[in-house]
């Protein structure tokens, strides 16, 4: 059982990590979008919600990717075994 919890743990952790590495990735990315062609005033108040939103969004749908991917190749693995 220690094992268990010990590895659900760890699998939490590396899921937050992820979590958080791909909303810092989109974030420099997003950075590069020249914002003046979408927005009137790039960085008024509204325009930095947007950008923040699209990021998290768009970070949270790479991580969830990298996470399912490294799901089933874990299963993969249990699979061949």
């Amino acid at each position: 059982m220690g094992d268990f919890l010990r590895m659900n743990g760890l699998t939490g952790l590396f899921s937050i990590v992820v979590e958080l590495l791909s909303i810092l990735l989109v974030w420099m990315l997003i950075r590069e979008v020249k914002w003046e062609t979408f927005f009137h005033f790039p960085n008024s108040r509204k325009a930095q919600v947007l950008k923040l939103l699209l990021t998290v969004a768009l970070g949270h749908l790479f991580a969830q990717f990298i996470l399912q991917y490294w799901n089933y190749t874990v299963m993969l693995k249990t699979f061949v075994e």
